[in-house]
């Protein structure tokens, strides 16, 4: 059956123009971008088969896929569905399906170019590189990948193979290994892409050409091609596996481990590559990790739904230019706001500024950008900013009376509308805002340290706040591109009251005279990210000390931790606390032998299980739900395990 000159099903549109070349579309109903759904899949296949009809009848010369939606090309398979796809009665015969359907679209006789924007990523990368030529527009959008192993998986659409015929298997595999997003300028130096435009609306004029001149990719040279051959791939394959031990336990993260013994027994043959993806992708989907991992992603898409609509923030005054102040104004000022940074005089300004840079150019690519940023970031010791921004954030030493003071100074400044916010890590907002005329206004926005490296803000909730406020500060942290999670005010909140008890229980061990590299290693063992006594350090002995109190764990008189404090020994921050620190990394001893590192792991983690359910009781947040992607995003627990709350229920913790 031939098709007509335009045809529309639920997830694509095609249509013939009067030189013979197909136009299709993908736009997703209802959903803010593209994802290739079983639905999409079968739709596709009735229109490829009309393809390879038209193209035996030269009634098409060529075919260009194209994104009717602004956010990108396609985001990927449907993780909506990966759930009841993991089933493993259904998963094999989809992916051969799915499998047979790209192949079919490389086997056209006619050539098939992709149009790329904004998301091209997993399935729709899969897709583009089954199609014989790829066009990307080349702007700061643009980003191309494959981010499955973050859900404990790895391409499944025959994307092995096929980025390693494209880009060779060296950088094809580091980028399934890591899940990097790439540039399109960058996707163009690994031959995933074959041409760069500057703006979306010449993708069709591209792709027109590239029909018209029957372009066709070419694969990796041989050059690339040869780290797959002979005693080549064993040294990759050796290196490979080196790399990821060092940030995932195959015990823990299994996907990136199968991969690699995928490429170690294929990685020569491309077209063996995909043919044996199925088997080693169908295990892994159902298993406990891309289950836990896909609950995340979940939980985390959840909290971008909160915040109140159409608010907007230009402007950013941090009063306070420490390592938490000073962060959390470089890294507002790196999202593209103009922030000025107030403290008692430039020499404590000065240093946050320097830091600043230091971000912007890891972070920003062009020295332009760089610029930009610096210049967005502006000292501002009399505190001239506070009448223009939209955003005030507090972030000086956790000491009552301070703070009290500062916001008694400011309230009579603020423009309408504002947001007033405290950094506090402990303090309740009820006492904080005493003495306010409108104690409403004041939130709490607490960020974590490193403030560009862990994405949690906790947004807090006094019993004086109404929904607008709480519901502007979760708009300002989203607009910051950080995940914001409500919690009432009460000592600790959520992540400190949790981590408290985690982090003296293991002061308390070492104080007794067990091996604090022991008790680190263990920790790690059980799926955490670094050992609570490297934590202690690494938030500064100080800090944990003045939270401990604030929450009733006094640090006892003569005690090590106690006298490492008085002696000025705080952790990371002065080189010395319980470890001794060079160039930012602790310096630790032997690990001593131990018959179960992961169980006594999970001994050192159970004060934080038990007291994140205690937290959930008292309706510090609202759900498990909110508890679990809590601690996950602003303590590092095991993600694999889906949170402690969810760890406990299935008897992992």
């Amino acid at each position: 059956m031939i098709v007509p000159q335009a045809t529309q099903t639920k997830n694509w549109s095609f249509r013939t123009d009067i030189e013979k070349i197909g136009w299709l579309t993908i736009n997703t109903p209802s959903a803010p971008v593209n994802t290739l759904s079983r639905e999409a899949i079968m739709e596709l296949e009735t229109l490829v088969s009309s393809f390879e009809e038209m193209a035996k009848s030269g009634e098409l010369v060529g075919v260009v896929l194209l994104s009717g939606k602004d956010s990108g090309f396609i985001a990927g398979a449907d993780i909506s569905e990966f759930d009841a796809m993991s089933d493993f009665s259904v998963l094999p015969e989809a992916l051969r399906r799915t499998h047979a359907l790209f192949a079919r679209i490389e086997a056209l006789k006619i050539p098939v170019v992709a149009g790329i924007h904004g998301f091209c990523l997993g399935g729709g990368l899969e897709l583009a590189l089954a199609c014989h030529y790829r066009i990307a527009v080349s702007d700061d959008k643009t980003r191309i990948g494959f981010p499955e192993v973050n859900l404990g998986i790895f391409p499944g659409f025959g994307g092995t193979g096929r980025s390693i015929r494209q880009a060779g298997p060296v950088d094809a595999m580091q980028i399934m290994l890591t899940g990097k997003m790439l540039r399109a300028g960058a996707a163009r130096g690994l031959n995933l892409v074959d041409k760069l435009v500057r703006h979306r609306d010449m993708l069709r004029w591209e792709g027109r050409k590239a029909v018209l001149q029957k372009r066709k990719s070419s694969p990796a040279p041989f050059a690339k091609r040869v780290m797959a051959m002979g005693p080549a791939r064993g040294y990759v394959v050796t290196k490979m596996r080196d790399q990821v031990r060092k940030k995932a336990r195959p015990e823990h993260y299994p996907a990136p481990y199968a991969l690699i013994d995928l490429f170690e027994a294929h990685g020569d043959d491309w077209q063996a590559m995909i043919r044996h993806e199925i088997d080693a992708f169908v295990p892994l989907m159902g298993s406990d990790t891309a289950t836990n991992l896909r609950r995340v992603f979940f939980l985390s898409e959840g909290l971008k739904k909160q915040g109140i609509k159409g608010a907007r923030f230009a402007r950013v005054h941090v009063i306070g230019a420490g390592v938490m102040g000073g962060d959390i104004a470089a890294w507002c000022a790196l999202r593209g706001m103009s922030v000025t940074l107030q403290d008692l005089d430039m020499d404590r300004i000065k240093p946050a500024l320097e830091r600043g840079k230091k971000l912007f150019k890891k972070r920003l690519k062009k020295k332009h950008e760089v610029d930009a940023a610096v210049m967005r970031l502006e000292a501002d010791p009399t505190g001239k900013g506070v009448a223009r921004a939209d955003v005030i954030i507090e972030a000086v030493v956790e000491r009552l009376d301070i703070k009290q003071s500062i916001f008694q100074g400011v309230e009579e400044r603020l423009k309408p509308g504002a947001i007033l916010a405290t950094n506090t890590s402990s303090i309740e907002l009820e006492r904080i805002a005493e003495g306010l005329k409108d104690p409403a206004r004041l939130i709490g926005l607490h960020f974590f340290n490193p403030v560009p490296q862990l994405p949690l803000v906790e947004v807090i909730r006094s019993k004086f706040n109404t929904d607008e406020e709480i519901g502007k500060g979760a708009a300002f942290a989203l607009a910051i591109g950080k995940s914001p999670v409500v919690v009432k005010s009460a000592p600790g909140f959520l992540v400190n009251r949790v981590l408290m008890p985690y982090m003296l229980g293991a002061v308390e061990r070492v104080e007794r005279g067990e091996s604090k590299e022991l008790l680190d290693a263990a920790a790690v063992a059980f799926g955490m990210p670094m050992g609570p006594i490297e934590l202690m350090d690494t938030v500064g002995l100080d800090v944990g000390k003045s939270v401990a109190t604030e929450l009733g764990h006094a640090v006892p008189e003569g005690s090590k931790f106690d006298g490492l404090v008085k002696d000025g020994k705080l952790g990371r921050k002065t080189g010395q606390g319980f470890y001794k620190w060079e160039d930012g990394k602790a310096q630790k001893g032997d690990v001593p032998a131990h018959d179960d590192l992961a169980a006594l792991g999970r001994e050192l983690v159970k004060p934080l299980v038990d007291t994140t359910e205690v937290v959930v009781k008292e309706g510090v947040v609202a759900s498990d739900d909110h508890a679990d992607i809590g601690v996950i995003l602003g303590t590092g627990f095991a993600p694999f395990l889906g949170g402690p709350l969810k760890a406990r229920k299935d008897g992992r913790a």
